[in-house]
């Protein structure tokens, strides 16, 4: 009867009957495989999967990285405490209902069991993904700190998330950081924030990233033992809708320390939030630092301290803003003639790396990502700042976009302002004339074709892993975006074992980049293939990692594949008969899943590995690291069709966008920008054994 009595109480708490006895049952018998669910409950696998990915999108259960992985409920009383947390406004019934119901609980005897192993979830909506932040406020012993902004600070509050904070504080004295982007338009809600978080002032402390660092997405990290990091950025959020952020929460120590040593960065950097609120307030124009909202005033104001320049110029600008640079050929004759020693930093893509070649001839030019604020400084005595809020589609002609720009001559802010930008220079990467088309246009050699050379074979492999077919451009407009969507949605698995009888089908998405590691990491030059493919490919569920590292090859850059990982048993197999009696320098892995973790959200990719992994014969160990991919620019959609390993024909269809990508090294404490990325984000990848071919492209 008490069992009853808690599964009627769960359903009257919004969980469906089905998805409450699967989280009874976990919370009796600790964790689970899911065979031993579907024995157990006598519910078919199509039913209990779908039941277990809403428990975990609700924060109810939790999954093991493991294969096949084990499922776990979270304890009952803290169960009942998220429920209270997103009902807020049934929130007084609940707590008196509360102590019944645990009551009843008990009677039954459930064995709360942990399970120790590295989690990743991923929880969508407001209500589940602040009630679990309001979980984490209330397991705090040390510290939590924060990247957020005002808005969500507001959204917070009205899901009892300062409530939370403010009485946890009054029982223990844990350390409070906040970092927030403080400007005059939120002004105001700060100050009531700062108000009403004062009677924990001794260890509440708020920061404001200064405007020249990078904006890094939300996160949420408690005691450095888990991070809640949110993978799209607000701008994205549909206010009406009131749908919020896809959340990644793990409590993997190598990704904590990751984003630990991140917020560190930030936070050393930031200027505390008394100075920034005595900045904006004063607001007056004075002789050392003003905001010029008139735009032609501005423009005038920058054009005529530009050409008084005599030494230097220091500049962060957008990628159109870079072409603009080249195409002032005034200021480069000027920039000649004087001996002016500039620097720009830009966002590189295929648009803009022509004009950063030409510009190298008479400056210094480096990539970083979008979402830097623009600044120039010019001899070290002049700063500008402009609007961070208009995208850069605005030229230099556009008076728009020089409204709001920030001037000064403070010669402190302008030495602080410059050393951030020295560090992001140190870190930021040279633009390569080996992009992805440069590499796959270089010439194989044909003159042997009994004994294939291991790079020739290679460079095949490589034009396989970008999905573009060898010397030529990729076959486009015979598909369209819809038709890959379609096929993907009405997929049928293909099982697939024998390399030389099976035809393989992969269906999912990817992410491709280069890396240019800075020297002190002792590294070569790296390219990343990451894919992660759904339950409808051939071998299933499953996340792969091929990295490839630069060599000479006839006086020729090219890239030699060295490992292949993967946390799929049948695909490592699978991989390892394809490479058999094959000339080839890559080594295949296989991982537990609490050692390669992939996650995607609508326009982006994040991949991190946990253990070191050996290149060239441990030549080279690259440790633990991160990737993250944020898709962007329009969709390009096409097919291709190549030859891989064992003469196989392997045809691609692909919704692809340019990618920036974030590459991170905990152990290193480096995070930096890729210069050449893709982003895959639906992909369909067929390879056909040459006697099956032409039966199967008749057959579709």
């Amino acid at each position: 009867m008490s069992q009853e009595k808690v599964l009627e109480a769960l359903v009257g708490l919004g969980l469906e009957k089905l998805d409450a006895q699967v989280y009874i049952f976990l919370g009796k018998r600790g964790p689970q495989k899911g065979k031993e669910i579907i024995k157990a409950l006598k519910i078919s696998r199509q039913h209990l999967y779908p039941i277990l990915k809403n428990l975990q999108n609700k924060g109810l259960v939790s999954a093991t990285l493991e294969y096949p992985a084990r499922f776990s409920a979270m304890p009952f009383e803290k169960t009942l405490d998220m429920f209270v947390n997103m009902k807020l406004e049934e929130a007084q019934q609940l707590q008196h209902g509360k102590a019944e119901i645990l009551l009843n609980w008990k009677k039954i005897s459930v064995a709360e069991m942990s399970d120790q192993s590295p989690r990743f979830t991923i929880i969508t909506g407001r209500k589940h993904i602040y009630a679990r932040l309001k979980q984490m406020i209330e397991d705090t012993k040390n510290q939590i700190s924060i990247i957020t902004t005002v808005s969500s600070l507001v959204r917070a509050e009205q899901f009892g998330l300062i409530d939370a904070a403010l009485d946890h504080f009054s029982e223990a004295k844990p350390q409070f950081r906040f970092l927030i982007q403080l400007t005059d338009e939120n002004l105001k809600a700060m100050k009531l924030f700062l108000a009403r978080m004062s009677q924990a002032k001794p260890n509440f402390q708020v920061r404001s990233p200064t405007l020249t660092q990078k904006s890094f997405s939300r996160m949420f990290i408690r005691d450095n033992a888990e991070v809640a990091f949110f993978i799209d950025n607000e701008i994205n959020v549909n206010r009406e809708t009131q749908i919020d952020n896809t959340c990644l929460w793990t409590d993997s120590k190598d990704l904590v320390n990751s984003f630990t040593a991140l917020f560190e960065d930030l936070w050393q950097k930031g200027t505390d939030i008394q100075k920034r609120t005595v900045e904006i307030e004063t607001g007056k124009p004075s002789p050392r630092t003003v905001v010029i909202k008139n735009g032609d005033e501005a423009k005038k104001k920058y054009e005529e301290i530009m050409s008084s320049a005599q030494k230097n110029i220091f500049m962060t600008t957008s990628s159109n803003g870079l072409i603009e640079c080249w195409n002032d050929r005034t200021q480069n004759n000027d920039w000649i003639k004087k001996g002016i020693y500039a620097r720009i930093m830009a966002p590189i893509t295929k648009e803009n790396i022509n004009a950063a070649k030409q510009l190298m001839k008479i400056c210094d030019v480096k990539h970083v990502p979008e979402g830097y604020v623009e600044t120039t400084i010019i001899d070290k005595q002049h700063l500008f700042q402009f609007n961070a809020q208009i995208r850069r589609k605005e030229t230099l002609q556009s008076m728009s976009y020089f409204e709001n720009t920030i001037y000064t001559n403070d010669a402190q802010y302008i030495e602080k302002t410059e050393n951030m930008l020295n560090n992001i220079w140190e870190n930021a990467q040279s633009p390569s004339p080996h992009t992805f088309e440069t590499i796959i246009q270089q010439p194989i050699s044909t003159n042997n074709p009994v004994e294939l050379n291991v790079f020739d074979e290679y460079r095949t492999e490589f034009n396989k892993i970008l999905g573009l077919r060898y010397k030529e451009e990729p076959t486009q407009g015979k598909i369209v975006e819809s038709e890959v969507l379609r096929k993907i949605a009405e997929a049928v698995r293909v099982p697939a074992k024998n390399p030389e009888k099976d035809t393989l089908r992969i269906y999912g998405r990817m992410g491709t980049v280069i890396i240019y590691p800075p020297k002190k990491l002792n590294l070569p030059n790296l390219m990343f293939q990451i894919c992660c493919a759904n339950k409808n490919s051939s071998f299933g569920v499953s996340n792969s990692l091929a990295i490839s590292i630069q060599t000479n090859i006839a006086d020729q850059q090219s890239y030699l594949q060295t490992a292949f990982i993967t946390d799929n048993p049948k695909g490592y197999n699978f991989r390892k008969a394809m490479l058999k009696n094959q000339h080839t320098a890559e080594t295949v892995y296989l991982f537990n899943k609490n050692k390669l973790a992939v996650q995607s959200s609508s326009n982006g990719l994040f991949a991190g590995w946990t253990v070191p992994i050996p290149l060239l014969s441990e030549k080279y160990i690259l440790p633990p690291a991160n990737l993250i991919f944020e898709g962007s620019g329009e969709i390009r959609t096409y097919s291709t069709e190549l030859k891989g390993l064992l003469n196989r024909r392997l045809i691609y269809e692909f919704n692809c966008l340019e990618a920036f990508v974030t590459f991170m090294l905990p152990s290193s404490r480096y995070y930096g920008p890729a210069t050449d990325g893709l982003l895959y984000r639906e992909c369909i990848i067929t390879s056909y054994p040459p006697s099956t071919l032409k039966e199967a492209v008749m057959s579709e």
